[in-house]
């Protein structure tokens, strides 16, 4: 897969962000206004504080590698991405399912490695800020460090719930509460439609994802469809049934 490089020219960004703008780390710092709706039912996105460069990678593109040197700390707009790690034997571990609103990761805004890849699984549109410039802005305001401290402990504890889901939960309750876990992160960003989101994933990403494998992963998912607990279309799931899902996840 092709590596697409960070624009190295920063300009000051248009872009029409969607409702998960509110969750953005960008917007809840105080660097990207959103979008919003003029009297006459038009929208517009007012230009960020700081300046920041756009760009859109097509599905299954690298956006960065693991050991990739970054001056810029982007921010997911649009579209699915993917942090993981890859071991030696090719195998990969994915850490986190990166949505519309989040940082794609914190530890860019203290150093240029993320110590991870990430990997466009839809089309992902993104803003990178320049980290200096960030550095600076955090220098100011002592208040968007405490917020910089709650997205890290944040992305501490997925990391932390990671650990505890692969070392002692069952298959079963792994994909549910995965699933689980992505439906409370799309609902809090206005993007669930009564118990339906978007979901893009294919059987590789939820095995990727849970330590299993993808055939695994389809006995798995076709005994929930069997129980009637979700429907799954080809980039959408319902969860039909979500007090018994929910014990499911939570079954220790």
């Amino acid at each position: 897969m092709n590596v697409l490089p960070i624009l190295k020219e920063p300009f000051i960004g248009r872009a029409q962000c969607i409702p998960s703008c509110a969750s953005c780390p960008a917007h809840d710092l105080g660097l990207c206004h959103g979008m919003s709706e003029t009297p006459d039912g038009r929208y517009c996105a007012p230009p960020a504080v700081l300046p920041v460069t756009e760009q859109t990678i097509p599905a299954r593109r690298v956006i960065f590698r693991q050991r990739d040197m970054h001056d810029f700390v982007p921010f997911i707009c649009q579209g699915w991405a993917s942090s993981t790690v890859t071991l030696s034997d090719g195998s990969r571990q994915i850490l986190l399912f990166l949505l519309p609103g989040d940082i794609v990761s914190p530890s860019l805004l203290f150093g240029p490695t993320a110590h991870c890849s990430v990997e466009a699984i839809t089309e992902v549109q993104y803003r990178s800020f320049r980290r200096d410039d960030l550095k600076v802005l955090l220098m100011r305001d002592p208040a968007l460090i405490e917020k910089v401290a709650k997205i890290w402990t944040d992305r501490k504890l997925r990391a932390q719930q990671l650990a505890v889901d692969l070392g002692r939960r069952t298959a079963d309750e792994r994909i549910a509460r995965l699933i689980l876990s992505l439906q409370d992160r799309l609902a809090s960003r206005g993007m669930v439609q009564g118990q339906t989101m978007d979901f893009p994933l294919r059987q590789h990403h939820v095995a990727d994802a849970t330590g299993l494998t993808a055939v695994h992963v389809s006995k798995v998912l076709s005994e929930f469809r069997r129980r009637g607990l979700i429907e799954i279309s080809d980039r959408s799931l319902t969860v039909l049934k979500p007090d018994e899902f929910q014990r499911v996840a939570t079954m220790r």
